[in-house]
């Protein structure tokens, strides 16, 4: 099999083995593979195996079957996997992996394993943590775990009409100052806190206290009173934090 350089008339120029073009050369220079598959070497994070003359840590290399990696100055920048995912450099606050044109230092980064981080400014304002919570920076100073709100509604006590709710399936009213609210979504379990918003009673007195008659991950039972008479006031609302 023989191998060489054709030189044509119009300045460009081909490199052939056996007869056949394998690389078509212009006359500005641009390289053209005419044949397919183009193999090139593994290459390595530290010297790729496609890159550019003056920068030879910086380009693709293949660390692994089904896998492509793109190096920047020797360091593993990106990966697309053998699953077809795409692999971000774990990142900081103050450089995250996945930013914006023109504001670079904000952003989202893992800051460990199974976490997933949020900057701004590069300071970190959330994160989810490997258990799943949410914690943000929100007038704390820092990041903190957030308590949200599981369930809530207002409620007019003496027909136990629902205006308005969430995760919240109904108040019902068992007598005058007693109720029950059900949750549509159960609590992971009864240790959850409950507040409760009350109307003064019809005299404009204030004397509104409350108590626990039952408490169950779907249902929250309570009564209400003034002056220790169990009395439905105007309107009330309940929330539930866990």
């Amino acid at each position: 099999m023989t191998a060489g350089i054709k030189a044509n008339l119009d300045g460009s120029a081909a490199v052939q083995v056996g007869g056949t073009d394998v690389i078509t050369l212009t006359s500005g220079g641009a390289a053209t593979f005419v044949v397919s598959p183009t193999t090139v070497q593994a290459g390595t994070v530290s010297a790729p195996s496609i890159t550019t003359a003056g920068d030879t840590n910086t380009g693709i290399f293949f660390p692994a079957a089904d896998t492509i990696a793109f190096a920047e100055g020797g360091t593993e920048a990106l990966r697309i996997n053998s699953s077809a995912q795409i692999e971000f450099a774990a990142g900081s606050a103050s450089t995250p992996s996945v930013t914006f044109t023109g504001d670079t230092n904000t952003g989202i980064y893992s800051p460990g394993a199974d976490r997933i981080g949020f900057t701004e400014g590069g300071t970190q304002v959330g994160e989810f943590d490997a258990s799943g919570n949410f914690l943000f920076n929100s007038g704390y100073g820092s990041v903190a775990t957030a308590f949200g709100c599981r369930a809530w509604a207002a409620f007019t006590p003496s027909t136990g009409t629902v205006l308005a709710s969430g995760n919240m399936t109904s108040v019902a009213r068992n007598s005058a100052g007693n109720y029950t609210a059900t949750f549509t979504n159960a609590m992971p379990d009864a240790n959850y806190a409950m507040a409760l918003g009350i109307a003064n009673d019809s005299a404009g007195n204030s004397r509104n206290y409350y108590g626990v008659t039952s408490k169950t991950a779907s249902a929250y039972r309570f009564s209400v009173n003034a002056a220790g008479v169990a009395f439905d006031p105007p309107n009330m609302s309940v929330v539930i934090f866990r």
